[in-house]
């Protein structure tokens, strides 16, 4: 008698011994009721409870049997397939089906975990960096100081954690302070304290790596640390300095309540990144602020004075840079009065040669030079001389063109000495409308060891005037075309309608008709000084023994 082994029926639809008995994926295949007819090893160990016979929706997740029950009613019978997510205990699967030639389904079950969180941590990744490429662009926006910290304080409050605190370096003894509470607006505080209570603050200031937050004991914050309306006791703190250029730029302190997670290691690393950003920012907005302070104490020694009336005397000036955001530049004048009426005013108007920086820096050290040199202003060529040689011996390559008035009422007259040195002579309109030019000439100062000059005697009558101006306006380049000069007979026929004004009239005339004509065009340093005889000055007794006064 013969024995025949029989080996167990295949499933329905499915081969004896089907490829996917020994896929490395689970495998299940279950009917159109719901009901489980085979599944592979695989699926086996990952459901232990499903076995043939059983529902599916009794061995499986709701997410799979949800999906078998959807699938039937709609898709055809034959070559069916679709796919599925979702998560089986700590995993996440994808799961695909098919439709056997029988209406049976298959599902294979993909274990997708891995890729899931690799790419939720690509996305964080990505996120992270786009958000501080915005925080660059938002911080770099400005260089005023409060600013930027307001924009530290709230980019953080609004990415990194519930609140954000930026502690700036000490003024003294006290911290200037900026918070933010997230989706609000920032606050600024000085508050003095000692930020060793703090663990890491002090380190922080100083510009040492941050401690890790574990270290930080959240009961330990001080309440001036923690902002207004924070929601709840802070349950997690992170403390990371914000690094400058060379020195600290200050600390940045983020601070999560008790009811939300703690401060992650990757957490601690991305406030790194962003307080590195956020210091360069700040540490910019600083030293802007200091160089703008310098250079804002420089600039009022380097602007012209605002003129007066002197001794009986009318003085006016006006000066017009070079460029549009400039203050000062290679143009320049100064008015020195006498100690008392019978003592000379000394008038000085120069050129120097360039634009710019530069140009201000020669033009300070000429002013300072001739101011150190006044109680010999009665010998215009002996100072000349002397300033000439201070030039010569600097290091400095700039030259200067000068004119040198020293002026003192006389009587209803008032007269001046007037001396070129290289610079174009002033012009003398008279109480009729005549225009003169001045007589002197001389060599521009700073170049050659040797110099010369020429003073010529004036007198003006009351209602006359005596115009000092740079070539910045004779050499004003517009009108119709754009590129003509304005040049000397402009200026003398401008100053031929100025008899009998103030010295204030005949200077704004002047410019005046000197900016119409540049216009937008690019143009040189302009100066003008007007001296003028007043109409109606005249002498009063103070006390019946000293010196008088002129009056208007």
């Amino acid at each position: 008698m013969t024995t025949h082994q029989h080996s167990p029926p295949a499933p329905r639809g499915t081969p004896s011994g089907a490829a996917w008995n020994s896929a490395p994926y689970p495998v299940l295949l279950a009917d159109p009721k719901g009901d489980v007819i085979d599944l592979n090893p695989a699926a086996a160990a990952l459901l232990p409870d499903a076995v043939s016979g059983t529902r599916l929706r009794d061995v499986a997740p709701a997410w799979i049997a949800d999906a078998h029950d959807r699938l039937l009613p709609t898709v055809p019978r034959q070559n069916a397939a679709g796919t599925e997510h979702g998560s089986l205990g700590d995993r996440t699967f994808e799961a695909h089906s098919s439709r056997t030639p029988d209406g049976d389904v298959l599902w294979w079950l993909v274990d997708d975990t891995d890729r899931r969180l690799a790419e939720a941590a690509l996305d964080g990744e990505r996120r992270r960096t786009a958000f501080l490429a915005r925080a660059s662009s938002a911080l770099l926006a400005s260089l005023n100081l409060e600013r930027c910290m307001d924009v530290t304080a709230t980019l953080a409050a609004g990415h990194l954690a519930e609140a954000a605190v930026v502690v700036a370096p000490a003024r003294g003894h006290r911290f200037p302070v900026t918070s933010c509470l997230e989706g609000g607006s920032p606050v600024h505080r000085t508050v003095r304290c000692d930020p060793a209570t703090v663990p890491g603050l002090s380190e922080a200031l100083s510009g040492f790596p941050p401690v890790p937050s574990r270290w930080i004991d959240p009961a330990g914050i001080p309440d001036w640390l923690v902002p207004d309306d924070f929601h709840g006791p802070v349950g997690s703190a992170v403390v990371t300095p914000l690094p400058g250029q060379g020195v600290p730029a200050g600390a940045l302190v983020l601070l999560r309540p008790d009811t939300r997670q703690a401060f992650s290691e990757s957490d601690e690393i991305f406030a790194r990144l962003f307080a590195a950003r956020a210091g360069a920012a700040l540490s910019a907005a600083r030293m802007y602020a200091e160089q703008a302070a310098i250079t804002s104490t420089l600039m009022r020694e380097l602007l012209p004075p605002t003129l007066h009336e002197v001794h009986g005397v009318e003085f006016a000036g006006a000066y017009r840079p070079s460029g549009e955001g400039e203050h000062v530049g290679g143009d320049f004048y100064d008015v020195h009065p006498g100690a008392d009426p019978g003592q000379e005013t000394l008038v000085v108007l120069g050129d120097v040669c360039g634009k710019g920086l530069e140009a201000a820096v020669m033009t300070g050290k000429i002013r300072n030079t001739l101011h150190a040199l006044l109680p010999l202003s009665e010998d215009h060529q002996r100072l000349l001389g002397l300033l000439n040689s201070a030039l010569i011996g600097s290091h400095h390559t700039r030259f200067a063109t000068l004119l040198l008035a020293s002026v003192a009422r006389r009587g209803r007259t008032v007269r001046l000495r007037v001396t070129s040195a290289g610079h174009p002579p002033p012009l003398i309109v008279r109480a009729d409308g005549r225009v003169e030019t001045t007589p002197t000439r001389g060599t521009l100062v700073g170049v050659f060891r040797n110099i010369s000059s020429t003073t010529a005697d004036i007198d003006l009558s009351p209602g006359e005037s005596c115009l000092l101006f740079t070539d910045g306006i004779t050499e004003a380049r517009g009108g119709p075309l754009g590129d003509e000069m304005f040049g000397q007979q402009r200026v003398e026929e401008a100053l031929a309608h100025c008899a009998g004004m103030p010295a204030e009239a005949v200077v704004a005339h002047v410019r005046m008709l000197a900016e119409q004509w540049v216009g937008r065009n690019r143009h040189d340093d302009m100066a003008l000084v007007a001296v003028t005889a007043p109409r109606h000055a005249h002498l009063s007794a103070v006390d019946g023994h000293t010196r008088g006064r002129y009056t208007a």
